[in-house]
């Protein structure tokens, strides 16, 4: 008996061992996840919806908040796919929450890297931007070197959809560079359908269609079949830009039948009537917890009641002081509101003076940019035409032409320095320089302009003033020549005086107090406030009289903004005028090592002749002017127009010198030289670019060149520059 007892307590001992292993195979989130797996593969996506969606309901079951997360995630991913955008953000918001009580993992990043993607599908770019920031910020941190390219590539579009054009092409030219690996086929081929976007939006509608035919090849090795559709109907509509009705039509044709079969194929993943069936299972699961929630808390109230009942008396007291502080908070809520309300106009008012401020930087930018290649071509041309022995007929209107062209050349240069000082994109450097010797070199250059004027010219340099002092030495000069030019221009007859005196010394700090006196015109006293303004001289009269761009004290007034300083001005209508400020400056009691002087406008014909330059430049008129500025003076020169060529013939060939075009199509001047660079350290490479607010030298040399000629250039200065890397 005892034995039969005995067998019978562990025979129910195994069956329930075996029940519970059953149990915990058949209810696990592992095994949820390998049913909504198989049916993914059979594009049954109600049951992966099914599957998912009690995984997510197991894990919140057992706390686990790690799982839950991971697995909203994925519900997110899989209406992202389905292009159920607005229910993607929810579950992908949702699991986000969650990742965030928790340490980062790579399915966090991942979260917000597909959050990113549907709000660049539903064009919100301000909240896409933010969520591709995020997944960059996790992926460092976790040191996820996988994710950059996906996450560069994403910033281009970002950057694109916003016109941000150069930004957007300098990230989608770093990824094109990359070699043709199997992980980078999809990326690659979506980098080169967005640089053809960007192409066909500025109208080059050849080189668009380059970027999208390459795209096109690229897409037949990854297979991708909603790049491919959006590629096909990019080609038809430059197509029918460029009036090509045939090929539009052809490209048309394919691009709707892939769209079709897409949608068909989306159609058999998750039908419209399963779909709605399982948002409602959703809806009814939902509202049976929020029910079940419900009536709990009625049983709670219940038991409340009683203590309540027993508690009226307080809450009578309570009452009348809560009704007090309730009047209280109404009033601070109102005041709260009203000081709300004018912080946001404030807000406003502020966003749109900055809108307006960048507006007007970005179009000074562009213009003076996109000036400065017809222009180098007039320059160019100009100069080629005075060394060819023009007529005597001919000699004063070449003159004129190149002193206009010089003219709009220091016109275009003050918007571009006024611009990158109201963006914040110039720097203050703080280096040992000798003032006694910069005011007598100043005073040097403008002697012949003091001369021409029959202007007494004096320079007053107090003894006591540190003769090594640290600073930025351009920007003061920029200071002083527009100062003493303007003295000078406006006054005839008369007396030009520069006064530096040392007012203390301090903190290791020299104190100097700069005056520039002039007898001239002087300036009314209505106009002493906005002569520092933009475009603004005394009046019309003068402008047309003396000529100037009117920008010269505007660069005045901010340089000693960014060096703390302030202009000051005395001036009286025919008497002259005192433009006056003071500067702070460190001083050096050391001597620093004297440095050799360079001789920076001259250079050696007979030995640059015979020298052998690679020119790439895709501008057929520059290409012609600096082969004949070449040529002219015996040097050889090879052309061509494009950095991919560049790159290959440099492999093949030795040149002296490269002078390299920084924009050109396709791969771009910077991105060729670091590639040139990876073979060829030696060959000196020199950028010729129409420098805008976005570039700078310091950004241009990062790439690996020796040097840079900013359009228009100076001939002579063209010749230093080559001669400076030609002579050995």
């Amino acid at each position: 008996m005892h034995l039969k007892i005995k067998f019978y307590l562990i025979f129910i001992f195994l069956f329930n061992s075996i029940l519970y292993s059953q149990h915990e195979e058949t209810d696990s989130i592992g095994y949820y996840n390998n049913l909504a797996n198989i049916h993914i593969k059979k594009n049954q996506y109600k049951e992966v919806f099914f599957y998912t969606q009690k995984a997510i309901n197991y894990a919140q079951e057992k706390a686990n908040t790690k799982e839950q997360a991971i697995q909203t995630a994925k519900l997110g991913r899989l209406y992202y796919n389905l292009k159920k955008h607005d229910d993607a953000i929810e579950k992908l918001t949702e699991s986000i929450g969650l990742f965030k009580t928790l340490s980062p993992t790579p399915e966090y990043a991942k979260a917000y890297y597909y959050l990113g993607l549907t709000y660049i599908e539903k064009a919100n770019l301000t909240a896409a931007e933010t969520c591709i920031n995020k997944t960059a910020a996790i992926s460092k941190a976790l040191q996820l070197k996988d994710n950059d390219d996906l996450i560069l590539l994403q910033k281009a579009i970002i950057n694109r959809e916003n016109k941000k054009y150069e930004l957007a092409s300098a990230q989608l030219n770093t990824i094109i560079s990359k070699s043709d690996t199997p992980n980078l086929m999809d990326t690659k081929a979506e980098a080169l359908y967005q640089m053809g976007l960007i192409e066909q939006q500025n109208n080059r509608y050849n080189l668009a269609l380059s970027y999208f035919n390459k795209a096109l090849n690229l897409n037949a090795k990854n297979q991708n079949s909603e790049q491919k559709s959006h590629i096909l109907l990019a080609i038809s509509l430059v197509y029918d830009k460029m009036l090509d009705k045939s090929s539009a039509y052809s490209y048309l044709k394919l691009h709707l039948n892939l769209k079709e079969s897409l949608a068909i194929a989306n159609n058999e993943k998750l039908g419209i009537n399963d779909y709605e069936a399982f948002k409602e299972s959703q809806r009814k699961i939902n509202q049976a917890r929020i029910n079940k929630k419900k009536k709990d808390q009625e049983r709670t109230e219940k038991f409340s009641r009683l203590i309540n009942y027993l508690s009226v008396a307080l809450i009578a007291i309570l009452s009348l002081l809560s009704f007090s502080l309730y009047k209280i908070n109404i009033i601070r809520k109102k005041s709260n509101l009203l000081l709300q309300e004018k912080n946001n106009e404030l807000i406003i008012a502020k966003e749109k003076a900055e809108k307006a401020s960048n507006a007007r930087a970005d179009f000074l930018s562009t213009v003076s940019h996109e000036l400065r290649t017809p222009l180098n071509a007039i320059n160019g041309i100009t100069h080629l035409l005075l060394e060819e022995n023009p007529k005597k007929s001919q000699l004063h209107y070449l003159s004129s032409l190149q002193y206009s062209g010089n003219y709009l050349t220091a016109f275009i240069n003050d918007i571009l320095e006024i611009n990158k000082i109201d963006s914040n994109k110039i720097e203050i450097e703080r280096i040992n320089f000798d003032l006694k010797k910069l005011l007598i070199d100043i005073k040097n250059s403008l002697n012949e302009v003091a001369t021409k004027n029959k202007n007494e010219f004096i320079l007053e340099i107090d003894n006591a003033i540190p003769t090594h002092l640290i600073g930025d030495p351009i920007k003061l000069s920029q200071v002083f020549m527009n100062l003493i030019n303007n003295a000078l221009k406006f006054t005839k007859n008369g007396k030009v005086s520069i006064i530096a005196k040392l007012k203390s010394l301090q903190n290791q700090k020299a104190i100097i107090a700069f005056e520039i006196i002039d007898t001239g015109i002087g300036i009314p006293e209505e106009k002493l406030e906005s002569v520092f303004d933009s475009f603004s001289q005394g009046s019309t009269e003068i402008n047309r009289k003396y000529g100037g761009t009117g920008l010269g004290l505007t660069i005045v007034k901010k340089i000693l903004n960014l060096l703390e300083s302030e202009i000051h001005l005395k001036s009286n209508v025919g008497e002259g005028s005192t433009f006056s400020f003071e500067l702070a400056l460190a001083f050096n009691e050391q001597q620093p090592d004297e440095q050799v002087p360079v001789q920076e406008n001259s250079f050696d014909l007979s030995k640059i002749k015979g020298k052998n330059i690679l020119v790439v430049e895709d501008n057929k008129i520059n290409q012609m002017i600096t082969k004949r500025m070449l040529e002219n003076r015996e040097i050889l020169c090879e052309v061509i127009d494009n950095g991919e060529e560049a790159i290959e013939v440099m492999k093949n060939n030795k040149y002296d010198l490269v002078l390299m075009d920084v924009h050109l199509p396709g791969i771009n001047g910077t991105i060729a030289t670091k590639e040139i660079r990876k073979f060829d350290t030696t060959t000196p490479i020199i950028a010729m670019t129409a420098i805008s607010l976005n570039e700078n030298r310091e950004m241009l040399l990062s790439y690996g060149m020796n040097d840079v000629i900013t359009k228009p250039f100076i001939p002579n200065d063209f010749y230093v520059i080559l001669s400076k890397y030609l002579v050995n």
